[in-house]
């Protein structure tokens, strides 16, 4: 699951285990990241409210979009797989695995095809972006403010996807259950966790 021994529930201290509850409130089980953050909860608090304060300003279908493009350039599976399900709600599991391979899938407009581009060369390699990329963001009706919006998603996005690599933690198995078309392709690094399966 994680390189690295994590705190379990019921030896948690208040602070991590109000973290541990606030996550399985909100996906109905303990994900493996918010154990990876046990010995640091104020880290995790701090992540969140960064997270909250660039999501804020971001239309949730460009948020969704910008942060597959960087989870799969950055291969972090945990986070393509999250984001890519959340896509579900406006795109076709093609259409979304389309993106998670690098590809350009219909159905975008024309300031989404360049937000992915964007978002890709960012979290590839932030210091080959030039002023043309820029120029073709502000082309499709992006303001300067959104400009600098997508490229805090693609920035947040790579200081999570290194922490949770880092410390080898494995997506969450409930994945599993995407189609297994979608699952595969959403998984561009660490494999998804297996089940853990009780025995007797």
């Amino acid at each position: 699951m994680t390189f690295i021994h994590t705190i379990p529930p019921e030896q948690a201290d208040e602070a991590v285990q109000e973290m541990y509850r606030r996550q399985e409130a909100h996906f109905g089980y303990l994900p493996n990241y918010a154990r990876a953050f046990s010995h640091r909860p104020e880290v995790m608090a701090a992540w969140a409210a960064l997270l909250a304060s660039i999501r804020r300003h971001v239309a949730p279908r460009r948020f969704e979009l910008a942060t597959l493009a960087a989870a799969s350039v950055l291969g972090n599976s945990y986070c393509a797989l999250a984001h890519g399900k959340a896509l579900g709600q406006w795109l076709d599991d093609e259409t979304v695995a389309t993106i998670a391979r690098g590809g350009e899938p219909g159905g975008l407009d024309a300031a989404e095809r360049e937000l992915l581009a964007f978002a890709r060369r960012v979290a590839g390699d932030a210091s080959r972006v030039t002023g043309d990329d820029v120029a073709r963001l502000r082309q499709t009706g992006l303001a300067d403010a959104e400009i600098f919006d997508l490229v805090a998603v693609v920035a947040g996005r790579a200081f999570f996807t290194k922490v949770l690599d880092g410390l080898g933690v494995e997506p969450d198995a409930a994945y599993r259950e995407l189609p297994a078309p979608l699952c595969e392709a959403l998984t561009v690094g660490r494999p998804v966790a297996r089940p853990a399966f009780a025995l007797g």
